[in-house]
């Protein structure tokens, strides 16, 4: 087989040294500047997530410019988000002041629950400050909420500034939005005119998977947000539309959402000391939320909306999470998924694939060395 590998010269060398340099100086660079350029990448995660509502609102209301579009998607959101805080912030401040009382009651009293050993609640009383847990929780209603707002006026120069990098990331949004279509055809003629082919492949295959798992995974989680709350608010748990939302946060990262179990069993526990409620009835009647979840997902909701799964063996999804949620944090676990099946695919599509393109003579000298290979006896050690 021909090998048509370019020699390492001097000229060439160098030129690899040189862009490891530049390399490694924008990587600095960007470390200095990453207090100042996270405004901007929220803005742009954002603007790119309120896009399709643009878009929708535009075409519904045919609406020839975006300005129009992009406000009333703006306003839209602010109702939004305004009617959801005006009917679920009352409620969730009242569940905080009754947990509040269930912790000081499980502080306070002597706890025997059958099959639990009493060396756990031990652990948890010792380990866990649940008096402090509760003053706190007593503390958050509407004044503590507004007097944390009127700190602003005098709390200092970097609450001010904290505020002031919320208003230019607002300003950031509606100035992307406003010119987003010349904005993502600036970014592909950055790129190098003989890098283009490739790199525009790249991108759209990185953005059609990307929308298809977010727009897909988002509205999932979106749904069984509604049966966990719901759910636990059927078995009676302290703060069970907090749970509920938080275990759906965790649903976009796969099998993180069994993570809300140790609060779950915390809260059953706790609430099994004040109310009366049998601990193991009101943790199975839980665990039988997280069960029908998950068979909802898995057959009718990832099915209908994901359409075809993203393929991956359970032990490599976990293996990717670790991988890229030890590069990017909670960013790189939540991106896992597609970026490791567009790997894999790019590697089927450029190397597994390039071998059938060899020649037939080629083929058959590597199947008939792989075969003698196979053919070898093993070698015990033994005369």
């Amino acid at each position: 087989m021909t090998s048509h590998s370019r020699p390492y010269t001097f000229d060439r060398v160098v030129r690899l040294l040189i862009g490891c340099t530049i390399f490694a100086f924008v990587i600095w660079l960007l470390d200095i500047l990453k207090d100042v350029l996270l405004p901007f990448c929220v803005a742009c995660l954002i603007a790119y997530l309120f896009e399709p509502f643009v878009q929708f609102n535009r075409s519904l209301l045919n609406l020839k410019g975006r300005i129009g579009a992009i406000f009333v998607t703006l306003f839209e959101a602010i109702l939004f988000f305004g009617i959801l805080a005006y009917f679920c912030v009352p409620s969730i401040l009242k569940e905080m002041h009754q947990l509040a009382d269930l912790l000081r009651t499980y502080a306070s009293s002597e706890v025997s629950i059958k099959y639990l050993p009493p060396e756990l609640h031990e652990y948890l009383k010792s380990n866990i400050d649940f008096e402090d847990l509760a003053m706190t929780l007593m503390k958050q209603d509407f004044k503590s909420i507004m007097d944390k707002g009127l700190t602003v006026i005098h709390g200092g120069v970097h609450v001010i500034l904290g505020m002031v990098a919320w208003l230019i990331v607002f300003l950031y949004v509606i100035f992307i939005m406003l010119d987003y279509d010349n904005l993502m055809r600036g970014f592909k003629y950055l790129v190098p005119p003989r890098l283009r082919p490739i790199a525009y492949k790249v991108g759209n295959d990185i953005k059609e998977s990307m929308n298809h798992y977010f727009r897909g995974q988002a509205l999932i989680a979106c749904v069984v947000a509604v049966i966990y709350c719901v759910g636990f608010s059927i078995c009676g748990l302290p703060l069970a539309i907090v749970l509920g939302l938080g275990t759906a946060v965790l649903f976009m990262i796969p099998y993180c959402q069994y993570l809300s179990i140790i609060p779950v069993t915390i809260f059953c526990l706790v609430d099994s000391v004040d109310s009366g409620v049998h601990f193991w009835t009101q943790w199975w009647e839980c665990m039988a939320v997280f069960m029908v979840v998950q068979v909802v997902a898995d057959l009718i909701l990832t099915p209908r909306i994901m359409g075809k799964a993203m393929g991956l063996n359970p032990a490599i999804i976990l293996l990717s999470l670790s991988i890229w949620g030890s590069l990017f944090g909670i960013i790189g676990m939540i991106i896992a998924l597609p970026l490791t099946t567009l790997l894999l695919s790019y590697y089927e599509q450029y190397i597994i694939m390039r071998n059938d393109k060899e020649p037939p003579a080629e083929r058959k000298k590597e199947v008939e060395a792989i075969k003698d290979m196979s053919e070898l006896p093993f070698e015990d050690g033994s005369d």
